[in-house]
């Protein structure tokens, strides 16, 4: 080829089909094994289109109070007393199942959710079957976690929208292993791929009444927290929702978990590796449209390198594809609904209004449905909101610092403590800012790494309690 001659890398769209997944027009509850109508209803929709989906039922305290009692049922006569080894087998059949349909369930959430079918289908679904795997080990091993072996009994579980099938297993596989029943509520925005989880129990011939799904939005969830027949309460959401949870709860004597708000700082030395650092960056506020509590949302980086790594940053920025979240070239989808669009406008706006420099790489958005354009600030004070709130979308917040004291100040400078990450080739400086930051969770290097066997969760307004890993067990044993 003549250096005259050029190739044409222009972009060719790469559609998953939507035919793999059935939606149904309408949805009820699944309470007793069974799906039965609700008395109320609501719409769930495509956030990339704005498309109504379906009819799913809204469970009202009546029904909530069904649920319960089917729970507590199969908790007396089947799923409590039954030997480890035996709760096992359905574990081990349900993570099976989940790989099996592994497509249908990704396809359906990039749907439902609005994020791109690349990170449901490489990331979500291979998590979600590696818990059920991973926690149906455990089930006749409890008496080596050091958290005793009797469980609590009915667990009332609420996950948010983010993750919904992720979320999901992390509640659902240690309950079950643990030999405990559980009433879920998912996401208003996100019912259809726990309800599709529900038949897949109905596949794997789950007793029933171990998992109940309970689907509607803020009531569902207050009569199914403050129902006096749960004995454990598992909630990951907004720090003010896990306020309210975390009062409500108290003096009642029910166990309680809390994963919540993430305010993540990213912090990058003079020596780390840039071009690595700039990738780690990208997955850790772009991924899922920086809706992820643990998102590096703040950006720390030595005054020495803050010009090259911007400008390097800039230009990866600028290849980052903004669509349909069906499309597997797409790596910022949709935002989850038009009010978490509007939470994040309103933040963003701040920032222009209290002095921060914004800058987003040139973009086209789709005309319908919920968008906004990967987004970066510099100039950003400690003061700004953009600095102290948790956005929840792809807007990154850059501050620069000079000495590792003051990487450790800013990045410890927040309510939150739930991720960290730190860039950098020394070894002694990963360990020491390690031990230093108030996160639950400090990567190295990477960031947004997870894996069953690793425990996750925050400090201070991050909430409390651990999933994953052997100290997920402790949450669902009476120890």
């Amino acid at each position: 080829m003549s250096e005259s001659e050029s190739v044409d890398f222009s972009y060719a769209p790469a559609p998953e089909s939507r035919s793999i997944v059935q939606i149904k027009d309408s949805y009820g509850l699944f309470v007793g094994g069974e799906f039965v109508p609700g008395k109320e209803s609501f719409k769930t929709v495509n956030p990339a289109t704005e498309e109504v989906l379906a009819e799913v039922a809204s469970a009202t305290a009546d029904e909530v109070d069904r649920a319960v009692a089917a729970a507590r049922t199969a908790f007396d006569t089947v799923w409590g007393p039954m030997p480890g080894r035996e709760r096992a087998k359905y574990l081990y059949r349900i993570a099976r199942l989940i790989q099996e349909r592994s497509r249908e369930l990704a396809v359906l959430e990039s749907i439902d959710n609005g994020k791109p079918i690349r990170e449901t289908r490489d990331v979500d679904l291979p998590l979600v079957a590696a818990h059920f795997f991973y926690y149906a080990g455990w089930a006749d091993k409890l008496e080596h976690s050091g958290f005793g072996t009797r469980p609590i009994g009915v667990a009332g579980q609420v996950i948010p929208w983010n993750f919904p099938l992720m979320m999901l297993a992390w509640k659902i596989a240690p309950a079950l292993a643990c030999g405990n029943t559980v009433v879920l509520k998912p996401a208003e925005t996100t019912p259809l791929t726990a309800l599709l989880f529900a038949e897949m129990c109905q596949q794997a011939d789950l007793p029933p009444g171990v998992v109940n799904i309970v689907t509607g939005a803020g009531e569902t969830g207050r009569a199914l927290v403050e129902h006096p027949g749960i004995d454990k309460v598992a909630f990951t959401g907004s720090t003010e929702v896990g306020k309210q949870i975390a009062r409500s709860v108290a003096g009642t004597g029910k166990r309680l978990t809390l994963e919540l708000g993430g305010k993540g700082a990213n912090i990058v030395f003079d020596d780390a590796p840039l071009d690595q650092a700039v990738e780690g960056i990208i997955n850790a506020i772009y991924f899922n449209q920086g809706h992820v509590c643990c998102a590096g949302s703040r950006l720390l980086v030595q005054e020495s390198v803050a010009d090259e790594l911007l400008a390097k940053l800039k230009i990866r920025m600028a290849t980052l594809r903004v669509g349909d979240p069906l499309d597997k070239n797409t790596d910022v989808g949709a935002i989850n609904s038009a009010a978490q669009l509007s939470t994040i406008r309103d933040l963003v706006a701040s920032g222009v209004d209290e002095g921060a420099e914004l800058w987003s790489p040139p973009c086209d958005l789709p005309e319908s449905g919920f968008w906004f354009a990967p987004t970066l600030f510099t100039e950003v004070a400690l003061s700004h909101r953009i600095a102290r709130e948790e956005i929840f979308g792809p807007v990154l917040s850059v501050l620069t610092f000079r000495t590792p004291a003051e990487a450790v100040e800013k990045a410890n400078n927040t309510p939150y403590g739930l991720s960290a990450g730190v860039w950098t080739e020394k070894g002694s400086r990963i360990l020491s800012m390690a031990d230093k930051l108030r996160a639950g969770v400090v990567w190295a290097n990477t960031f947004n790494q997870f894996d069953p066997a690793s425990p996750f969760g925050g400090y201070k307004e991050s909430g409390f309690g651990r999933e994953g890993g052997r100290h997920g067990l402790e949450a669902y044993l009476a120890h």
